[in-house]
């Protein structure tokens, strides 16, 4: 493999600001800001545990709570495993699942393609409620508890920020953009934060519906931003990946691909130090988070749509052809390989010492100890 290093941090880059902790992975990218990190340190050379076929393609990223693992699949169902990987339940959507789930106070709250959100039952997978959006839903939903109200905010194709009571699936409202909602809105700070397919970040306040911000990036964004001290870091479908400023309302810094010029359609992860980021030209990249500076990049041989898991001092990463890494963070050398052979477009579930991963061959698989 072909990897740039541009800088070596001589000093390990561990975040000191932790986001996932524990053993759940509750919601795409580990918790409501989207960050898509964890202090759970992984095996050095991880293993195969087990691995469940669960229907057709997966292109959904797999969310772990409670003992339970839980993933969508193009076949209309969404399936819940223990940790051994035995199925506990099936439910049925009868429509593709490829957005990620969320969990959350014991139920689990999935969208499918054909705009339906449902509300299910961790333990038995019965369906508590739904609520149907105009078109489909390809992001997470998010959570944020206000007080004694526990709200989910989830984008559509219908072009709609949807926000509901959790409790009853009850709309309290919809705010409107001019195009595709397809990634997944963060929490940060009261603020639902998203880029849309019209070229904008939306910072929207998750309480009332109402506009706060509206931060032109001016090209098509289609993956999640993760939000870190008060600035959004987006990777665009221009192949620029941007820091925002929200406060000031203004790009910070951005960096271009001038190589290639190919999307992000993956999504980031940020820690207190760097920001990490795949891009459809094979690579990873990593950029010092505060100046947008280049310190390596990795070749991973094939196109990336899943988004990277910043874990402790390691990164893992994955491919279209099927290849999982786990990367040194100081400075992208590679630690740790493994051929699934299949397309991965969801990030990794990292619980504990293991992590879960779904391949376009229908498989959810186990790595760890």
């Amino acid at each position: 493999m072909k990897k740039f290093k541009v800088i070596i941090f001589s000093m390990l880059l561990v975040q000191s600001i932790v986001g996932q902790t524990g053993s759940d992975w509750y919601i795409f990218r580990g918790d409501p800001t989207l960050r898509g990190i964890t202090s759970n340190r992984l095996p050095d050379q991880p293993k195969l545990r087990w691995a469940y076929q669960a229907g057709d393609d997966l292109r959904s990223s797999p969310v772990s709570a409670g003992g339970r693992i839980v993933a969508g699949s193009m076949d209309g169902s969404v399936y819940c495993l223990d940790n051994s990987g035995q199925l506990q339940w099936k439910f049925g959507t009868g429509n593709g699942v490829e957005a990620p789930a969320l969990l959350h106070g014991g139920k689990v709250f999935v969208g499918d393609l054909d705009g339906t959100l449902y509300c299910l039952d961790l333990q038995t997978g019965n369906e508590n409620w739904s609520y149907k959006a105009d078109n489909q839903i390809s992001g997470s939903p998010n959570i944020w508890v206000a007080g004694d109200r526990n709200l989910i905010v989830f984008g559509s194709y219908d072009y709609y920020l949807h926000c509901l009571d959790a409790g009853t699936g009850k709309m309290m409202w919809k705010y409107e953009t001019d195009n595709f909602i397809n990634g997944a809105a963060a929490c940060y700070r009261g603020k639902a934060i998203f880029g849309g397919c019209d070229g904008f970040i939306h910072v929207v306040d998750i309480v009332t519906g109402k506009l706060d911000k509206k931060i032109d990036i001016a090209t098509y964004i289609a993956s999640s931003v993760a939000v870190s001290a008060n600035a959004a870091f987006i990777g665009d479908h221009d192949g620029k990946f941007s820091c925002v400023d929200l406060e000031n309302e203004k790009i910070a810094w951005t960096w271009t691909n001038e190589r290639a010029r190919l999307p992000f359609l993956a999504s980031p992860s940020v820690n207190q130090q760097v920001a990490v980021i795949g891009n459809e030209d094979k690579y990873t990249y990593c950029f010092n988070k505060s100046t947008g500076e280049l310190l390596w990049r990795f070749n991973s041989g094939s196109r990336i749509n899943a988004s990277p898991v910043i874990a402790g001092d390691r990164v893992l990463v994955a491919n279209m052809r099927g290849d999982l890494y786990m990367l040194d963070i100081n400075n992208g050398d590679v630690l740790w390989n493994y051929e699934l052979g299949s397309a991965i477009t969801g990030n990794p579930a990292v619980s504990g010492e293991r992590f879960y991963i779904a391949a376009s061959d229908g498989y959810i698989y186990c790595f760890g100890k």
